[in-house]
């Protein structure tokens, strides 16, 4: 991810540039990154799916970053746009398949882990639609999304341009 030191075009300040203050950390955690792209990719998880969760997972933080850097990656994906606008209401939306409402709730309930300690009929609704490993690779993928937000957020250490 890149560094900024300055305040981007509304103001936002940097807190704390953690790439350069904690780099071992940040390279263990673009390696955790790597480690969960590859267990996804041995599951077979489809990549615009694993967008439209680091999204929603980035919404929910306030990671405006992430949020701005997934919908871009997700759209270069070919993503259509109705369907990124709508992952913040995924729920009242038709737009969304069985498997992705079911990773997105999932997602949720990890993302809120402390209010919902991932609700059994969340993991049942995905456990229908993914296999063990699916599953397992899910999990990792919001680990890792959950953290970069968690720096993300309390540093701001990133910041979107245009």
């Amino acid at each position: 991810m890149n560094t900024s030191s300055n305040a981007d075009p509304v103001g936002i300040l940097t807190r704390l540039d953690f790439d350069t203050v904690a780099p071992h950390f940040s390279r263990a955690l673009g390696t955790l990154d790597a480690a969960a792209t590859r267990e996804l990719d041995a599951a077979g998880i489809d990549p615009l799916l694993r967008e439209l969760v680091r999204i929603r997972a980035s919404q929910i933080n306030g990671c405006s970053y992430c949020v701005d850097m997934h919908t871009t990656d997700a759209s270069a994906k070919g993503e259509h746009q109705r369907r990124l606008a709508a992952v913040a209401v995924w729920r009242e939306s038709s737009l969304f398949t069985e498997r992705e409402r079911a990773a997105l709730s999932l997602a949720e309930s990890m993302t809120r882990l402390s209010e919902t300690h991932v609700p059994e009929e969340a993991w049942a609704t995905a456990a229908t639609v993914f296999t063990p490993e699916e599953l397992g690779a899910l999990v990792a993928l919001n680990v890792v999304i959950n953290a970069w937000n968690g720096v993300g957020v309390s540093t701001r250490a990133w910041t979107v341009t245009l």
